[in-house]
């Protein structure tokens, strides 16, 4: 299941419930084409690896955390293990994010 960030602290504590678990970020905007091309297959991506926690982002809504981690445009995906970034991308490159998903979880 994808799950909806609604501020920074919510982010902060959907971190920490993660543990050790692969956290990816998908930061968007409701405006964003791209985005909305990406929405179904993050979806399927959330229900084939329960195991990894999808954070959704709006950038509109979660200035904060935009700011936070520097996003300049969107779709970006940030992927952190224990807290730490291990890898960032922008772009609606499906293949890109599976390839990551598997690599690092």
């Amino acid at each position: 299941m994808v799950q909806l960030v609604s501020d920074a602290a919510d982010l902060a504590t959907k971190l920490t419930d993660a543990k050790d678990k692969l956290v990816i970020i998908d930061f968007f905007a409701k405006w964003c084409g791209p985005c909305k091309l990406m929405g179904p297959f993050i979806e399927e991506l959330a229900n084939e690896y329960p195991d990894v926690v999808m954070l959704k982002v709006d950038v509109d809504e979660c200035e904060e955390a935009a700011i936070e981690y520097n996003i300049q445009s969107m779709p970006t995906f940030v992927f952190l293990k224990a807290k730490k970034e291990v890898i960032r991308f922008s772009g609606a490159n499906k293949d890109k994010l599976k390839e990551n998903l598997l690599k690092f979880k």
